[in-house]
């Protein structure tokens, strides 16, 4: 009677490695960027100390949204057990006293 189907979905290590890839390459851009860049060394370190709060608060935020997911799929798949006891305990033709 039940449908339940497990949405699981992986990460290919391909994708993985162009995500990680990517994010460095970015990284070392901007870092390069913050050396060499015309101006004094306190713009410089300003440049820095924004960089890694930037990539801190990225993954903070990445991990945020799938602790979120996570916790909603636990509810859908909690709520989806529930309803399937009742069905499973549910008989139509029981009298009611």
């Amino acid at each position: 009677m039940s449908t339940n189907q497990a949405r699981t979905t992986k990460t290919t290590s391909a994708f993985f490695a162009q995500a990680a890839i990517s994010f460095g390459v970015a990284l070392l851009g901007l870092v390069f960027a913050a050396l060499y860049m015309p101006g004094d060394a306190w713009m410089r370190a300003f440049i820095a100390m924004t960089t890694l709060f930037l990539v801190s608060s990225s993954f903070t935020l990445a991990k945020v949204i799938r602790d979120n997911q996570e916790d909603q799929a636990i509810y859908s798949r909690l709520d989806q057990a529930r309803v399937d006891r009742i069905l499973a305990e549910h008989d139509p033709f029981r009298e009611v006293a």
